[in-house]
């Protein structure tokens, strides 16, 4: 499986880019956890935690994939614009 690559931008099937923080580790499963934030303003949370391989899994055709990725979260690696900054 892959993995997650820390401080770099994904772009969700729906469109919206979220910066990786960090990867951590479930006390009680040892499973890999993305800590991630939205690169946009959200009134709910501005940190999100997510499985490691849900954040990379592979999904279904679908309607709301707007981008026509493959996968729940893929990694952009042609920014045009600064996010990180």
């Amino acid at each position: 499986m892959e993995k997650v690559k820390i401080n770099g931008v994904y772009r969700h099937f729906k469109g919206n880019y979220y910066y990786v923080v960090d990867v951590a580790l479930d006390s009680e499963t040892q499973e890999r956890i993305v800590v991630y934030k939205p690169l946009y303003e959200r009134t709910d949370s501005m940190l999100w935690v997510r499985p490691e391989k849900m954040f990379l899994e592979s999904i279904p055709e679908r309607p709301d994939n707007i981008t026509g990725q493959t996968h729940r979260f893929e990694l952009v690696e042609n920014l045009t614009k600064n996010y990180i900054g």
